[in-house]
């Protein structure tokens, strides 16, 4: 079958954009965008392992900004976690809450348990979103059983693709009637 010059350049054209979205997301959020002062469910998707090796340990830094944060175990994997001080503490439901969870770890507890290369995950955590619209950026460490891949850095002018992406969330403004959670 012979096809035209326009539709051979649309597939190539198609298929170079779904090969270059494929290659820069390799951990991504659910979902990317929720109104501000929400209640969200960060769910971070882990593509590939590292050149074919298996994920043994995924750690997520949280950006500051975020409320209330609490992660998901998941069967398998040994759940850690880290806080920061806060500089403004803040109450919430009659407490003060003078610290914030700054890092999650999820380590697999045996081989069997890590996340193959071939196959994806999930790996969630629930927050309050800050108040105000904007943009929030986790890095996400992905150590394999050889090698890792370090999802932190940012887009910039100098390199507006970057080769391993911190994955972004950006707080839209919140929809009117909604009551923030505090």
């Amino acid at each position: 079958m012979k096809t035209s010059p326009l539709l051979s350049a649309a597939l190539a054209s198609l298929t170079a954009l779904l090969t270059a979205g494929a290659a820069r997301a390799h951990v991504v959020l659910d979902q990317p965008a929720a109104p501000a002062g929400s209640s969200y469910r960060a769910s971070f998707r882990i593509g590939h392992g590292c050149d074919g090796a298996a994920t043994r340990v995924v750690v997520v830094t949280l950006p500051e900004g975020l409320r209330g944060a609490k992660p998901m175990p998941k069967p398998g994997w040994t759940l850690t976690t880290t806080r920061r001080p806060l500089a403004v503490p803040y109450d919430s439901h009659g407490k003060t809450i003078a610290d914030e969870l700054a890092e999650v770890r999820w380590t697999a507890n045996t081989p069997a348990d890590q996340l193959q290369d071939d196959w994806f995950d999930e790996f969630v955590l629930r927050a309050v979103l800050p108040a105000e619209p904007g943009e929030l950026w986790f890095s996400v460490r992905q150590l394999c059983t050889r090698g890792e891949w370090n999802w932190a850095e940012r887009p910039s002018a100098e390199t507006p693709k970057p080769r391993a992406p911190a994955v972004k969330l950006t707080v839209q403004p919140a929809v009117a009637g909604d009551k923030p959670h505090h």
